[in-house]
């Protein structure tokens, strides 16, 4: 019931077969940045040092200080551990109980939540589901959501789903999400670019950062 060892997949294997069929624009005044529960966890599930999180972790760092620069909010989820059965619900049945110690539950070193980030705690599948990550971007006036962590096939792309369901556009970042293999990946990526948000790679997040800044 718990989450199996990933084996490594490199980046370049994840061949989608969709185009974006929006035409919205990064805009520095309307998004927030997204890091989806890069939790030690989720993340020793791949084997150290490999693709894909050898080049998605130093990616997500790398949009992330863009995103500093450009005064875009960081948002980071984490799962708690030693969720209440009644709490977990039907993830119980599918995954286990989940993250059982503190130290599990951090994020990883890299993406340690900075000063001026907000950690929203995360109970489903959805960031938004039985959380205030909506009110949270409301309240700054941000209707745009640029996603980045694990997994992409599951918490990510629910996430922009529900995200589009609350008109707030969402940019999938393809190169900043890693997953259970390429296919997953590329699925992922095909269904956000199908239904409900714009695949771009770390660079272009960051040029649409740089030119609307």
């Amino acid at each position: 019931m718990s989450i199996p060892p990933i084996s490594p997949y490199r980046l370049s294997d994840v061949v989608p077969r969709s185009h974006p069929r929006l035409d919205w624009k990064v805009d520095p005044a309307r998004a927030v940045l997204l890091i989806h529960d890069m939790q030690n966890y989720f993340v020793d599930v791949y084997e150290a040092g490999t693709e894909p999180l050898a080049t998605v972790v130093p990616t997500i760092v790398g949009l992330r200080d863009a995103c500093d620069a450009a005064d875009v909010p960081v948002v980071l989820t984490a799962q708690p551990p030693n969720q209440h059965p009644s709490r977990r619900g039907l993830l119980t049945d599918r995954w286990g109980p989940g993250i059982a110690t503190e130290e599990q539950a951090q994020v990883i070193e890299p993406l340690a939540a900075r000063p001026g980030d907000i950690t929203v705690v995360k109970w489903r599948y959805s960031a938004f589901a039985r959380t205030d990550l909506r009110s949270l971007m409301a309240h700054t006036g941000r209707d745009q959501l640029i996603i980045t962590g694990i997994y992409a096939h599951i918490g990510c792309l629910l996430t922009a789903a529900d995200a589009f369901m609350q008109d707030i556009q969402v940019f999938f970042v393809s190169d900043g999400v890693a997953d259970f293999s390429a296919p997953f990946h590329a699925g992922a990526v095909d269904y956000v670019n199908n239904t409900c948000g714009i695949v771009l790679s770390a660079d272009e997040v960051t040029r649409g950062l740089k030119a609307d800044g």
